[in-house]
């Protein structure tokens, strides 16, 4: 599955820049020229428009014969992914897509295009190599797995929320563990970059490419974080390609046995960009909540998990809204309107992967401050109520958030390293959940097995 070239790293060149590449080189040497233009306006800035593919990047498109590649380019190029079986066999496949152009909304409104391209046909299982770009430029080569059809089958993920283009530090393990094929899909779990928008998109850029090693290689799915909210989240909604036709914002999917929701906490905070919005995502994710808890679908993929990045609960000492007993997300807006905890709780969500907090923390099964374990001996054996998992230490320029000094009743483990999580749903009823620690040099810090004989809101205590 690996893709060919370097991993992530930043050497540091004879005029003293960093970059991962001569082409970042030359985009940080055209930053500074386009500063130095601010300041003397009778001066113009202007990028040669590169029309070589760069931030090339999988997403699944909901169906496990197709696949997604998106790249940007910053000049007007086709958008064409050539792909085959394999490199002996050469590239006996290709698809059109279409691009987008993108202007940032900072002082400079840098403009990019977006090159989206979905491949069809494919076998689930079968190992592909491909290249994306045009006759103006072509990106290098990448390989890729179609993920596997049907239900009866173990996906495995990493999951993370908070990795700046500053400071990520678990990029290079999970980079690694990429490689050696340890996973199916990427769950990022909001705030990128810090922040996509930063310096007219160059930050945004930067990270794109940093992220280029891993998530050229298996869907890197996402949802939004705070930090995506510049100019509307223009930059998120720009850059990634999840499926649904909702920009990004909030989508499902689903995969071997389980149901995957993802969706914006954003919403909560940031009504300048529309209240409607609160009232449309929630209207949506029950909908398709009941969807998914129907006995037929539950009984095919009986897990339903959800990401979203703000957390409901957390113990950290800070003033976030998780530390609030009445938290916006699990309580909603004024009037307990739009309240996410008694909603998933209705129709029995299993998981709930959160980030925002640097740290990780582990809760026992929870439901409105009350602990519901399925045994003192086996607490997460057939639980009474939904387990959070909070993971947000990938790596940032905002370093760790601690902890207050004595741990909530619901708090079942708590780490200040850095590091994300690995998840395994093995089938109907096991899901192995653990976190690596890369303060410790990949050990598995914490790890359990979520057990459920049975699905769906019944089941609850």
């Amino acid at each position: 599955m690996a893709g060919q070239g370097n991993g992530p790293r930043s050497p540091t060149n004879s005029l003293g820049l960093s970059g991962t590449s001569p082409a970042e080189t030359m985009q940080e040497l055209r930053r500074l020229a386009c500063l130095l233009y601010l300041w003397l306006p009778q001066l113009q800035c202007e990028e040669p428009a590169s029309t070589s593919p760069e931030q090339v990047h999988l997403s699944y498109p909901g169906d496990p014969t197709s696949m997604t590649v998106t790249w940007t380019t910053f000049g007007r190029a086709g958008s064409l992914v050539v792909f085959g079986p394999d490199l002996g066999a050469g590239f006996i496949h290709w698809a059109r897509g279409r691009s987008t152009k993108f202007a940032d909304g900072g002082p400079l409104h840098r403009t990019m295009y977006i090159h989206r391209v979905t491949l069809n046909g494919l076998i689930p299982g079968r190992h592909y190599a491909y290249r994306c770009g045009s006759p103006k430029g072509w990106s290098r080569v990448f390989n890729f797995q179609a993920l596997l059809n049907g239900t009866n089958w173990s996906p495995r993920f990493a999951i993370f929320g908070d990795m700046g283009k500053e400071n990520p530090q678990s990029l290079p393990r999970l980079w690694r563990d990429t490689e050696l094929g340890l996973f199916d899909a990427i769950l990022h779990v909001g705030d990128f970059a810090y922040d996509l928008d930063t310096n007219n998109a160059h930050v945004g850029d930067a990270f794109m490419r940093k992220i280029e090693p891993v998530a050229a290689l298996v869907p890197y799915m996402t949802c939004p974080g705070n930090h995506e909210s510049k100019y509307n989240f223009s930059n998120y909604r720009a850059r990634f390609s999840m499926p649904g036709g909702t920009e990004n914002l909030w989508y499902s999917w689903d995969i071997g046995p389980a149901h995957l929701v993802s969706f914006s906490t954003e919403v909560y905070f940031f009504l300048k960009y529309g209240k409607h919005l609160v009232a449309e995502q929630f209207q949506w994710l029950e909908k398709d909540l009941q969807e998914a808890s129907q006995p037929e679908r539950r009984k095919e993929r009986p897990w339903i998990i959800t990401m979203g990045h703000r957390p409901m609960y957390c113990s950290n000492n800070d003033l976030d809204d998780c530390t609030r007993h009445e938290s916006i997300i699990r309580q909603g807006l004024h009037g307990h309107r739009y309240g996410l905890e008694d909603l998933f709780y209705k129709y029995g969500v299993d998981l709930e992967l959160w980030a925002h907090e640097h740290s990780y923390e582990r809760l026992w099964p929870i439901y409105n401050y009350k602990v519901y374990n399925g045994s003192s001996r086996a607490p997460y054996t057939n639980p009474g109520a939904p387990v959070h998992i909070i993971t947000g230490s990938a790596g940032c320029r905002e370093q760790l958030d601690p902890f207050v000094p004595e741990a909530r009743e619901w708090s079942a483990v708590r780490i200040e390293d850095y590091g994300y999580t690995r998840m395994q749903i093995f089938n109907w009823t096991h899901i192995w959940l653990e976190q690596v620690s890369d303060d410790q040099n990949g050990q598995v810090v914490d790890g359990i097995w979520l057990i459920k004989e049975h699905h769906g809101p019944e089941t609850w205590h």
